[in-house]
């Protein structure tokens, strides 16, 4: 056997190891909250902590079994990209069995920050954060408060419409679409999966949420785990896990952007929870957070609430412990909107469709290279319509990098005068 079709087998048995491992690390499911905690708790008017959630003891010893003898078969691999991507993989399925298993701890943070990051970790840049960049968002918002923008879309729609509507929107996925099924509880307005797309029942939706779901849950979240169930060679890369989070979730923001279905409500909502994140960190307790979401969404308890409960899933209620994944959304976008642009702007089109082959951080794209070069990994069934179109795609990403090369300071001094010389409106 060749040296190249030897780490072949290896990487697929890897692989393989990898993905049964994954199979009951199941996060998002695991942290959910069962309604009567929310019915409780906005009994009270919003007075009284929530009762602490009781959250599933799983025994994970298989599954870390699995991973530490995958890693001793990582460390024989050839030092590379691939190897890299493995042991990456390995290790957060590793530590999002700890998550799991410390839920309701002080431990649970160190865990969350291991996997997501805090909302105060630098950037790519070196420079920026998830809190500042949540602070500009905010900035930006107050400063528009004297704009007239229009009625923002009524939330008027029911869980059940929008499951009409995405049933309809699946079927491009054939014979491969998930079921769309209505729900009672879940830790989202909205969860896609490669077999099912979960709504809450309860959540109102405006038309713009409705084609911000198609775009996010849909062509990004479903397309990517059904693009992972074809690569039979490579399973892993049909399992969801944290370490793929930030650039998934990243991937999905983007799509709305480039779509047209993101608004300054969606961008406010993104960098609100960065914010609670924060406070929670600082010591606010959940009754706090609650009261910061009410604020933000007008008087919504129920989805005051909501957004309350998706920062304190599986941490402390009484403050210093919250769930961080939720630091990833703006995050990711930054990084997935600048690694597209540079994909464009260094004559490297050729990668575009690389991150839609499976459940991938962008930090793993050079071993789906390598892998494709030698055909363990395979080109990607379903793409969403705006990947498709890349006349478009590269045109816009062309442009966006262009700008990257203009003296914004010169600029922004020449139109600030010119807009200081403008009498404001009436």
């Amino acid at each position: 056997m060749s040296e190249i079709s030897r780490v072949q087998e290896q990487v697929r048995a890897i692989s393989q190891s990898l993905y049964l491992a994954s199979q009951p690390i199941r996060i998002l499911s695991h942290l959910n909250w069962p309604a009567t905690i929310r019915e409780d708790f906005l009994r009270t008017q919003g007075q009284k902590l929530p009762r602490q959630p009781e959250y599933p003891q799983i025994d994970f010893s298989s599954s870390r079994l699995q991973i530490e003898l995958a890693l001793k078969e990582i460390s024989d691999l050839p030092e590379g990209a691939v190897r890299d991507w493995l042991d990456g993989t390995a290790q957060n399925l590793l530590t999002s069995t700890f998550l799991l298993s410390s839920c309701g701890t002080s431990d649970f943070l160190k865990f969350s920050r291991e996997l997501y990051g805090l909302p105060t970790d630098t950037l790519t840049d070196s420079r920026s954060t998830p809190l500042s960049l949540a602070q500009k968002f905010r900035e930006l918002f107050q400063s528009l408060d004297k704009l007239d923008l229009g009625a923002p879309y009524p939330a008027c729609y029911l869980a059940e419409h929008v499951a009409e509507r995405m049933g309809t929107a699946v079927q491009v996925f054939g014979d491969q679409a998930p079921n769309i099924r209505v729900v009672d509880e879940l830790s989202a307005n909205a969860l896609a999966g490669s077999q099912e797309v979960k709504i809450r029942r309860g959540a109102c939706f405006s038309e713009l949420d409705i084609k911000q779901l198609i775009q996010h849950e849909l062509y990004v979240h479903v397309a990517t785990s059904l693009n992972g169930q074809t690569q039979s060679e490579l399973p892993i890369l049909a399992a969801s896990h944290a370490g793929t989070t930030k650039t998934q979730e990243g991937l999905a923001v983007f799509a709305e952007l480039i779509s047209g279905t993101i608004d300054l409500d969606r961008f406010q909502r993104l960098a609100d929870r960065v914010l609670a994140i924060q406070m929670a960190i600082d010591g606010a307790d959940f009754i706090e957070v609650y009261r910061f979401f009410l604020e933000q969404t007008r008087g919504n308890r129920e989805q005051a609430f909501e957004n309350a409960r998706r920062v304190f899933r599986g941490g402390l209620l009484q403050g210093g412990v919250p769930f961080t994944k939720d630091v990833v959304y703006l995050d990711g976008l930054l990084r997935v909107h600048n690694f597209l642009r540079m994909i464009v702007s260094s004559g490297r089109s050729d990668c575009l469709s690389l991150i839609f082959v499976g459940k991938i951080d962008i930090e793993d794209l050079p071993a789906m290279a390598e892998l494709r070069a030698i055909g363990l990994c395979q080109p990607p069934r379903f793409l969403p319509p705006w990947a498709k179109d890349l006349r478009f795609l590269i045109s816009y990403l062309a442009y966006s990098a262009f700008l990257n090369t203009v003296d914004l300071h010169r600029i922004r001094q020449h139109f600030a005068e010119l807009i200081s010389k403008m009498p404001l409106s009436s």
